[in-house]
């Protein structure tokens, strides 16, 4: 799971981000929201939380511009303002959930988790005669487990996570490989890998585009 933090309350959020990556979440965490932008187009997010109270902006018009540009990811308002009003302008907004400071951060996890569920896929899938349990990520064929490497069982799950839809190679390397530098023939070598795996067919080839998982 991959979650966005935008918060700019510097110990807040590197306590934060810290908590969040020792409970096995991966976390990116911006401290100017000027940033935002930038952050989205460099990679896709599980979880949004955002703080209302920012330095240049205010919480509610990113919330309101974020769900104008169609974002879907969950946003979950992360903020020191616990009147009824405010939760209902973030909610009428589009906000998924609200959680007030101070908290406890288990409660954030567990709600970060919560979240993240809603637009994950079931815990099990199949593809032909290969099943697949995201929740343990555990690839099975005819019953029999297959060993996949972190990399390939990444853009495994990318792949289903955009299934029916042409993923472009520019936003594979920035999800799985993040900001290292590899070229698309890396890619090509681990879908080879994914293709002896699954189903003749199943991963589909858009040349100078990208791939599609049918």
């Amino acid at each position: 799971m991959r979650v966005l933090i935008i918060e700019d309350d510097l110990l807040l959020g590197e306590s934060l981000k810290e908590y969040l990556e020792n409970n096995g979440i991966e976390c990116v965490w911006i401290n100017n929201e000027r940033k935002l932008e930038e952050a989205l187009s460099l990679s896709e997010f599980d979880v949004i939380v955002l703080d209302l109270i920012l330095k240049y902006s205010k919480g509610e018009d990113i919330l309101r511009n974020l769900r104008d540009k169609n974002v879907k990811t969950p946003i979950l308002i992360m903020t020191a303002k616990n009147s009824i009003k405010d939760k209902e302008t973030c909610f009428n907004l589009g906000a998924d959930d609200y959680i007030v400071k101070p908290f406890d951060p288990k409660e954030l996890l567990l709600r970060i988790k919560a979240l993240s569920k809603r637009v994950r896929l079931p815990d099990k899938i199949k593809i032909g005669d290969v099943e697949i349990d995201l929740e343990n990520q555990i690839v099975l064929r005819d019953g029999k487990e297959v060993k996949l490497t972190k990399t390939a069982w990444n853009l495994l799950y990318y792949l289903i996570k955009n299934r029916g839809k042409v993923v472009s190679n520019e936003n594979i390397l920035n999800y799985v490989w993040h900001d290292k530098a590899v070229g698309d023939e890396v890619i090509r070598a681990y879908i080879k890998e994914l293709r002896k795996i699954l189903p003749d067919g199943s991963i589909e080839t858009f040349k100078g585009r990208g791939y599609k998982l049918n």
